[in-house]
């Protein structure tokens, strides 16, 4: 009996060889001998193996079909170390709302210098603009490279990614990208029109409180359409996340969202403190301090849309390429980028070291499951190195 690589995995040489599903959104580890058996699996002939034990595994889980399957897959490239896993792609600043908490400031940091060739440059027709766009080129330059060093999920987001005057070009793309595609929206453009040519895996939609208390940060009638969007997605056979922000005005809502949120079927539900940056400086009564909001990181559900690896802090894996081609650890760094994409993806991702937990100013029992939480909201705390004292809160060490 011959056997096929599944259309929807794909081998990944991270750290440790392994084959990842992607509409799954499973990394399955192998060694030596099985990466190189799935590896014969790519080609026309298949493969064979008298490990009916190996194989039946890997019919149940989806990695092997019987059918015949010949697609372009990408080369098995050896990834840096740490590799880089999840990208976010804030592809455009653009957006239709001006949410209160939101961490880009009403005025944009200067753009960077244009430059010709490279990554595709800088569209200078958008300076004129009072927001910035990566274009199409770089968007796919980015991709392409991404994949190359055999990165998992891309994490497209904005400003509102709807919003990107090339969008619908950007989706078209998508499908030539063996990596899993998460959008992030606010679900206000979310029509059936739209989704029915959507080509993402996930999508991530905010809700922050029932009706009353998401209206208050996001605008009246914001709610309603958001939700709307989430079950819309859902009965198209999306996979959709929600991402919910503690605010004061929301503190009640989060049992009675915990039972919607169930009773929805949604995948992730991430439950984090906006860090104060952004519109949220000029938006005072929507901060939260640790002792009100910490305890209430214990909400939400599922594995999230990026993890780390004993041992050290948040963000191992992770990396952000901005709108204005600018790249930093995460989107919170926007002001302290380390390069620009123009470089290259490679290149901006060895400018960014790994930090071990070691470092921090962290001495409890729960530093391994909190791995020093937000680094940014320590820095905005006071020290890079500090403590998160939300997530201090959460775990009830003060």
């Amino acid at each position: 009996m011959k056997y096929f690589l599944s259309r929807e995995c794909v081998l990944k040489w991270l750290e440790t060889p392994s084959v990842y599903h992607i509409k799954k959104d499973e990394l399955y580890e192998l060694d030596e001998d099985a990466f190189k058996f799935l590896g014969e699996c790519l080609s026309g002939p298949g493969c064979s193996s008298q490990d009916s034990e190996f194989i039946d595994y890997c019919l149940n889980e989806g990695i092997l079909l019987k059918d015949r399957i010949i697609l372009r897959r990408p080369a098995l490239i050896k990834s840096p170390e740490p590799s880089l896993r999840y990208l976010e792609l804030q592809i455009t600043d653009r957006c239709n709302l001006k949410c209160k908490h939101c961490y880009i400031a009403d005025k944009n940091p200067p753009s960077p210098p244009f430059r010709k060739g490279g990554m595709g440059g800088f569209d200078k027709s958008l300076k004129k603009q009072n927001f910035n766009e990566l274009s199409i080129k770089q968007i796919h330059d980015i991709l392409k490279e991404f994949e190359e060093m055999q990165g998992l999920r891309v994490l497209i987001s904005g400003g509102e990614p709807f919003m990107h005057r090339g969008f619908e070009e950007i989706n078209a793309m998508l499908p030539d990208f063996f990596i899993r595609k998460v959008l992030f929206t606010n679900g206000l453009l979310l029509n059936k029109k739209r989704l029915k040519g959507l080509n993402v895996d996930e999508m991530q939609i905010s809700i922050d409180g029932l009706e009353e208390a998401h209206d208050s940060l996001r605008g009246k009638g914001t709610f309603n359409s958001a939700l709307n969007a989430v079950k819309r997605a859902i009965d198209s056979g999306f996979e959709v996340s929600i991402s919910t922000m503690v605010h004061p005005g929301n503190l009640n809502d989060f049992n009675e969202m915990e039972s919607l949120f169930k009773e929805m079927g949604i995948k992730d539900w991430t439950v984090d403190v906006p860090c104060i940056t952004g519109r949220l400086e000029e938006h005072g009564e929507f901060q939260i301090s640790p002792e009100a909001g910490g305890k209430y990181l214990r909400y939400g559900h599922g594995k999230g849309l990026h993890s780390g690896d004993s041992g050290f802090a948040c963000g191992l894996h992770l990396m952000a390429v901005l709108a204005d081609g600018w790249v930093s650890k995460c989107t919170f760094y926007s002001k302290k980028p380390v390069s620009l994409i123009a470089e290259g993806l490679q290149k901006c991702w060895k400018k960014i070291k790994p930090l071990r937990l070691a470092e921090l100013q962290c001495d409890c029992d729960y530093i391994e499951s909190c791995r020093g939480g937000c680094r940014y909201r320590a820095l905005l705390l006071g020290d890079p190195l500090g403590k998160d004292l939300y997530k201090c809160n959460l775990y009830g060490i003060f």
